[in-house]
């Protein structure tokens, strides 16, 4: 295996060492599938990615996702990382938008900055599609929570955007927090979904903003993470499928990841278009570390 250069960035973060962790490779064509895992479980972060080329193809970067248990066709916080790297590194100029050649398709990241500098960057996803629903009362029991602190005025559903997700919305912070996967009972739900992993969400928050948030993937090997852009993504859809805030658009702030100690902030935007409902996430990311991969 030839040297790679990689970064470690964090994704979703206001400030260094909060937000999700992310080790990107560059120019890593030279890589096996075999190899790429190999790493990505060494990193042991939620996803690792992998920029094929330094040269665009079809009018984007080829880019693979691995978690350290397997490789996946999209993931959001991975796609906003990568896509800063590109620019800081790669491109190393001002522009507007660069777009990753994923396994899912092509997925647009517009950056926008404060003056030179990269401020929040945001990523168009593929528009939402809303599939199983579920009873409250197996959900509960994989969250070791009382089917009551479910909030039952809205379905708990599978909802992907790229990478599906089970919806679940609580009443309380207090629920939120104390959820805790079940994992016997989370693998037996699991084997009839397409969803692998279950976002829970509550109005109440730790900080000003309009979401608390947990993201639960085991079966990725990734028991919580600390941000999550596809799941967020799905979440957009379902509160603009279900007016959760009584409106066919939002645009709001999420938090994530305060119970593990990476707290973590997103933007969403999302609006029902006729049947569609586009959605785009967004966040800050920042550089930690370069270095060399022998």
């Amino acid at each position: 295996m030839e040297k790679c250069t990689f970064y470690i960035v964090d994704v979703f973060a206001e400030e260094k060492y909060a937000g999700n962790q992310l080790a990107v490779f560059g120019d890593a064509k030279s890589l096996t599938d075999t190899e790429m895992q190999r790493i990505a479980k060494e990193m042991n972060y939620s996803e690792t990615t992998f920029i094929l080329s330094e040269e665009k193809r079809n009018g984007g970067y080829d880019v693979r996702i691995f978690t350290p248990a397997k490789e996946v066709p999209f993931a959001g916080h991975p796609t906003l990382g990568t896509a800063y790297v590109i620019q800081y590194e790669i491109i190393g100029e001002p522009i507007d938008t660069i777009i990753l050649n994923l396994k899912i398709g092509q997925i647009p990241v517009t950056l926008n900055y404060s003056g030179e500098q990269i401020d929040i960057l945001w990523m168009k996803q593929k528009n939402p599609t809303f599939d199983r629903i579920f009873d409250p009362k197996p959900i509960s029991q994989v969250l070791n929570l009382d089917k009551k602190e479910i909030d039952n005025r809205f379905s708990i559903q599978e909802v992907s955007t790229g990478l599906p997700f089970i919806i679940v919305p609580l009443k309380s912070l207090d629920a939120l927090k104390r959820a805790k996967i079940a994992k016997d009972k989370y693998f037996e739900l699991i084997k009839d979904t397409q969803a692998k992993a279950i976002l829970i969400f509550c109005p109440e928050t730790y900080q000003e903003n309009d979401l608390n948030v947990r993201v639960f993937g085991d079966y990725y090997g990734v028991p919580e993470d600390p941000a999550t852009g596809s799941a967020n993504g799905c979440l957009a859809g379902y509160l603009v499928k279900y007016r959760y805030f009584g409106k066919d658009r939002i645009n709001i702030r999420v938090e994530q990841g305060y119970e593990i100690g990476r707290p973590s902030l997103l933007s969403l935007r999302a609006e029902d278009k006729g049947g569609k409902i586009d959605v785009s996430v967004g966040g800050k990311v920042i550089m930690i570390a370069k270095g060399e991969f022998i």
